[in-house]
Formats: C-alpha cells, sequence, structure tokens
C-alpha cells in the first residue's frame, strides 16, 4: 500500500510565490504608527460624482448581468476616451472589453494569445503579476532586465536579443511600475520596429497613462502599424481612485478581444455591473478630479525625490504613475533586509524591489500616494535609518 501523502495541488500552483508586495503591506497592518509607503494605491477616495452615479443606477434597479463584454454605453465611453486623449479609436461593438480591474484583462489577454510553451517577452523590473499571469496561461516568461542607468528604459535590442522561435508577444508598462519609468513616443516607434520585424503581439499595460507629468503620454496603439498587434490594457483604479471597485478594460483587434471575451463568459460574467455605472460617470465627468490629483502627485515626486537625493540616495526622477525607485544599495543590505529592518527600526513600509525581478534588487520600490505630511515624516525616518547603516 502507497503511504505517500498525494499532493491535490497543481505543480504551477505550488510553484508560483505569492506576492512580495502584500507580505509586507500585511506585515504593516499589524504594527502601530506605520506609514506605508507599500501598495500601490491612491490615498484619495473614489470622487463623490462617480460614488453618487453608482447609487442612483442601484435606485434605478440596474442589480442584473451586463453583457458579457460590458455595457456597451460605457463601451462607448472608453472608445471616445481614447479617442479624444490618446488619438486611438476602436469600435465598441466588437474590439472593446469590460474587466474585473486591469490585472483580470492581462490574465484574459494571455489565455487568449497563447498556446502551451510559447515565449512572452517582460521587461523587469516589472509589476508582479505579469510573469505569473504568462505560466498560468501555459506560457514561458523570457526576461529582459533593464537598469538605472539607462533610465529602466529598455532598449529595442534587448528585445531583439530574447526573441526566439518561440516568441509570441512582448508585455510593455508605460508609465512603470515600480520604476514609474516613462517611454517616450520616439522609444516607442523604435521598439515598434522590433514588434514588426519578427511579426509579435504586444500587451501594453496602460493603467497610469492619465498619470504623466513632464512629457505627453502616447499610446502604444498609436504607433503606427501597431493597432493591429497591440491589446491596449487600462482601466479605473488608479487616475480615477477607484481600486475597490476592480474595473478595467481592454481594447485590441476583433479576434482577440472575441477570444477574450469568450473566456470571460466562462470565468466571470461580467464585471460588477455598480461599478460600470460608476465609471460611466468618471470618464463622461471625472476629469477634474483626474488633474487634481495629478497636480498633487507631481508636487509629491519632486518632494520625495529631492529628499531622497538630499538623504544621499541615488533615484531618478520618474515621468509617470506614483512610485520612486531609489537604490539602497551604498547600504550594503540587501533590498529584502533593507524594507524589514526599516519596518521593524522606524515602521517606514516599503516594497524591496527584488519582487519585481531580479534586475530590481538593491532598490525598494516607495509609493507617493500618501500625504505630504506623511511623505515628509517617512524621510526622516528614512534618512535615519540609513545613517545608521554607513
Amino acid at each position: 500500500m502507497n503511504t505517500q501523502q498525494r499532493s491535490y495541488l497543481s505543480e504551477t500552483a505550488e510553484q508560483i510565490k505569492p506576492s512580495g508586495i502584500r507580505r509586507f503591506f500585511d506585515l504593516a497592518t499589524q504594527m502601530d504608527n506605520v506609514i506605508s509607503l507599500g501598495v500601490g494605491e491612491p490615498d484619495f477616495i473614489t470622487p463623490w460624482n462617480v460614488i453618487e452615479a453608482s447609487f442612483h443606477s442601484l435606485e434605478q434597479g440596474y442589480t442584473a448581468y451586463t453583457a458579457n463584454a460590458g455595457l456597451l454605453e460605457l463601451r462607448q465611453e472608453i472608445s471616445k476616451y481614447l479617442r479624444n486623449n490618446y488619438e486611438v479609436e476602436y469600435n465598441p461593438e466588437n474590439q472593446v472589453i469590460v474587466t474585473v480591474g486591469a490585472s483580470q484583462a492581462i490574465d484574459l489577454a494571455l489565455r487568449a494569445v497563447l498556446n502551451p510553451g510559447e515565449e512572452v517577452i517582460v521587461i523587469e523590473p516589472c509589476f508582479v503579476s505579469y510573469a505569473p499571469a504568462v505560466t498560468l496561461a501555459g506560457g514561458k516568461p523570457v526576461i529582459v532586465h533593464t537598469s538605472a542607468e539607462d533610465d529602466f528604459k529598455v532598449q529595442p535590442e534587448q528585445i531583439e536579443a530574447a526573441i526566439t522561435s518561440k516568441t509570441k508577444a512582448v508585455i510593455v508598462c508605460s508609465p512603470n511600475n515600480p520604476t514609474g519609468t516613462l517611454l517616450a513616443k520616439e522609444e516607442l516607434i523604435k521598439i515598434a520596429t522590433v514588434i514588426e520585424k519578427h511579426d509579435l503581439l504586444v500587451i501594453s499595460d496602460e493603467i497610469y497613462a492619465e498619470l504623466t507629468y513632464d512629457e505627453a503620454f502616447t499610446s502604444f496603439s498609436a504607433i503606427e502599424g501597431m493597432m493591429k498587434r497591440t491589446i491596449l490594457i487600462s482601466g479605473f483604479s488608479k487616475a480615477f481612485a477607484m481600486t475597490g471597485w476592480r474595473l478595467g478594460y481592454a481594447v485590441g483587434p476583433k479576434e482577440i478581444i472575441a477570444a477574450m471575451t469568450k473566456i470571460h463568459q466562462y470565468t466571470i460574467m461580467c464585471a460588477p455591473t455598480m461599478a460600470q455605472h460608476g465609471a460611466l460617470e468618471a470618464l463622461r465627468n471625472g476629469n477634474t478630479s483626474v488633474q487634481e490629483m495629478k497636480t498633487s502627485y507631481r508636487q509629491r515626486r519632486n518632494f520625495v525625490v529631492k529628499a531622497l537625493k538630499d538623504i544621499g540616495i541615488s533615484c531618478h526622477l520618474p515621468g509617470g504613475a506614483f512610485y520612486v525607485f531609489p537604490s539602497i544599495k551604498k547600504t550594503g543590505l540587501t533590498s529584502e533586509k533593507f524594507a524589514e529592518e526599516l519596518l521593524k527600526k522606524e515602521k517606514v513600509a516599503v516594497v524591496p524591489g527584488n519582487v519585481f525581478g531580479e534586475s530590481g534588487e538593491g532598490y525598494i520600490r516607495c509609493s507617493y500616494a500618501t500625504s505630504l505630511k506623511q511623505l515628509d515624516e517617512s524621510m526622516k525616518r528614512i534618512d535615519r535609518f540609513i545613517h545608521e547603516q554607513v
């Protein structure tokens, strides 16, 4: 008789590591007087007009399922919003799908396009879910590293060097999480040349598109010849301060959106109805709130980068999102050790850079989506901690 305990977990599920971001967030919530610069979430509450629109939809009885792809009215507004802001136009009838956050849109996109064993180029440092999502979709993530010397901007020749006969797609995130790096139009054009040459797809995560500070944002779909090759991912969490609403979207070639919708039908059915009505209001009348939040983020970014440099920490100026990614190499500590000791000794929660990939080792991610008062105090605590180390 076989007495060995049988495992009921899949090998894939067993091998995937839990999110390093959530680990430090969970640790921080168990302590008093902690300033959290960890989770990538606006400190603003959702604008009241959006909340009110959602309440009103409930009062009007909109509590049933929507179409699998989302409310047609919302898809029309998404199409209009992208056309007016980023000069890309999609048919709301068959090129737009509303999802449960941008994360689900990424998952759907990968599952819709990947065959077992096909490769996806993942540019690090990057959002923690990209490589696991590729693996869960049956693909193989191929990592390309960026460096602070290039402001964490990927070079076209790096992408080309990673391409094999099995390469299917490249995931691009600009502005980037965790580095805040924004790719300029001319840099996207150079990447697009490689994409075209090798007949690849691009999954372009543009969730931080509205939050750019010094240069205009360019959508990858707006690059000549790239609309037919791009699955554009975005949502309402970051710019509209709607993280808990869990609402995102994807736009792209109609055959890919159709495949994503089929998977969506069987796994989710549709995104929450009340959240979709809130998103309608956000797109129609949310720009003033977005601009106010953006102005505040720019002020905070400038404050934090200057404070870090005054402390003696190297940090590039991020072009977008709400993160800085400073180097802590001078302390001699690993990213993990630095974050653990900083939390324990000074009660400041940051995310170790290595959770975003190997090229993040020696860095930490600090979110400046918190008040200037909290940021000022956190910089004082980091300064004190740094000078104890060096």
